[in-house]
C-alpha cells in the first residue's frame, strides 16, 4: 500500500471519529463525502472504509447502516491522530479562579471542588482519589488532658485529616508539661509524612521524651494506627447523571450497570490507576478505551485520568469516566489545565503550611 493512500485512509478515519464523536450515529460514505472535503468520490470512501473495517478500525452494525469506530480506532486517534484542543480563555480563568480560591481548603476539600468543576466543564462524569495518609504530612501534633489518667493525642495532616487517639498515663501531667511535650513532638514530626518516620527519628524522639515513656509509646501507636490505614484513600465520584446526555445511554439497563459501577469504588478506583501514559504539556495522561479496562460493565466507556502532586510527589488520581465517543482532545486539554492548576493550589498551600 502506497503513502497516498495509507494517507487518504487515516483521513477517512478521523472524519469518521470525528462525526461520531459529534452525532453518536454510524456514519455513511456519502456523510464522508458531502461533510469533509477529501477530494474523493463517495464510491472511493466506501471502498476504504471496507478497508478500515478489515483491518479493524471501524466496526459495521447492522449490513445496511454506516460505520462507528472501534476501540482499536479509537486508540490510533488518541496515540497517533489526536490534535489538542485549546481551552478558551473563559474556561481557563475559570479553572484558575475556582482552584485557587479553593486553596485556603485542606487538599481533599480542594481536589473535591476540582471533580465538581471538571464535571460541570466536560460533561461527564468525574472520578477522584484523595490523598492518603501515607503521602500526607503532619501539620500538628497536640496532647490535651482529659484527666489524671488520660491524655488526648491529636494528630493533624496537611489535608485536615485528624487522628485522635487517648493515651492513658501513669500520673497526672500539668498542662505546661503537656504544651512542652507537644513542642517536642512538633519539633520532630512536623512537616514529616508518616513514611518519612524512620527508626531515627523514632530513637531522637524517645530520648526526648525520657521520663513520659507512656506518652512517647501512645504516640508511636497513633502513627501506626495511622500508617495502617495508608492506602484508604476515598474515591469520589461527581456528575454521575451526565451519562444521561449521550443516547447510548437511554438503555435502562446500560445507564443501572454504569451507575452501579460508580458504586463499586474499590473497582473504580483500580480502573482509575491504568497505564499507559502519554505525556501532554508535561502532564501524565492514562487513557483506556473499550474493551482494555478489565471490567465488563465498564467496556463501553472510556477513562482519561492524570495524577496530581505534593511536592512533586504524585498523591492522587483524577479524570472522567463516559462513553468511548467522548470529546478526547477537549477533555485531556481540560484535564491537563486541572492538574497543573490543581499542582500549583496543592503546592501553595503546602509552602504556606511550611512557614507556620
Amino acid at each position: 500500500m502506497n503513502f497516498d493512500m495509507e494517507e487518504r485512509k487515516i483521513k477517512i478515519l478521523e472524519a469518521i471519529i470525528r462525526d461520531y464523536i459529534c452525532t453518536g450515529e454510524p456514519v455513511g460514505s456519502r456523510t464522508i463525502a458531502k461533510k469533509y472535503d477529501l477530494g474523493v468520490s463517495s464510491a472511493t470512501i466506501r471502498n476504504e472504509m471496507s478497508d478500515l473495517e478489515e483491518m479493524g478500525f471501524i466496526e459495521q452494525l447492522h449490513t445496511s447502516s454506516g460505520r462507528k469506530p472501534s476501540d482499536k480506532g479509537y486508540r490510533l486517534y488518541v496515540d497517533k491522530l489526536i490534535q489538542f484542543q485549546k481551552l478558551t480563555p473563559e474556561e481557563e480563568i475559570r479553572i484558575k479562579t475556582e482552584l485557587i480560591n479553593q486553596a485556603l481548603y485542606e487538599v481533599d476539600k480542594m481536589v473535591k471542588r476540582a471533580t465538581l468543576l471538571l464535571s460541570e466543564l466536560t460533561s461527564l462524569t468525574c472520578v477522584v482519589k484523595t490523598p492518603s495518609v501515607r503521602n500526607s504530612y503532619i501539620r500538628t501534633i497536640q496532647l490535651i488532658p482529659i484527666d489524671n489518667n488520660n491524655i488526648l493525642a491529636v494528630i493533624v495532616t496537611q489535608d485536615g485529616i485528624i487522628n485522635n487517639n487517648i493515651i492513658r498515663v501513669n500520673r497526672a501531667l500539668e498542662t505546661d508539661s503537656l504544651h512542652k511535650l507537644s513542642n517536642i513532638l512538633n519539633s520532630k514530626l512536623k512537616n514529616l509524612t508518616i513514611q518519612d518516620i524512620n527508626l531515627k527519628i523514632i530513637n531522637d524522639l524517645k530520648n526526648e521524651l525520657k521520663g513520659y515513656e507512656s506518652i512517647f509509646d501512645g504516640i508511636i501507636s497513633a502513627l501506626y494506627e495511622a500508617l495502617s490505614k495508608a492506602d484508604d484513600s476515598e474515591i469520589y465520584c461527581e456528575g454521575a447523571a451526565n451519562i444521561f446526555n449521550y443516547a447510548e445511554y437511554n438503555d435502562v439497563e446500560k445507564a443501572r450497570k454504569f451507575l452501579a459501577l460508580l458504586d463499586n469504588k474499590e473497582v473504580i478506583g483500580q480502573l482509575f490507576n491504568k497505564k499507559p501514559l502519554i505525556p501532554n504539556d508535561g502532564a501524565k495522561i492514562s487513557i483506556s478505551i473499550g474493551k482494555e479496562n478489565f471490567v465488563e460493565d465498564a467496556q463501553n466507556c472510556s477513562i482519561i485520568s492524570a495524577v496530581y502532586n505534593l511536592g512533586g510527589k504524585p498523591v492522587g488520581t483524577i479524570g472522567v469516566i463516559g462513553p468511548t465517543r467522548m470529546q478526547y482532545s477537549k477533555v485531556i486539554s481540560m484535564l491537563t489545565q486541572f492538574v497543573r492548576e490543581l499542582d500549583k493550589s496543592i503546592g501553595q498551600n503546602y509552602f504556606d503550611d511550611r512557614q507556620r
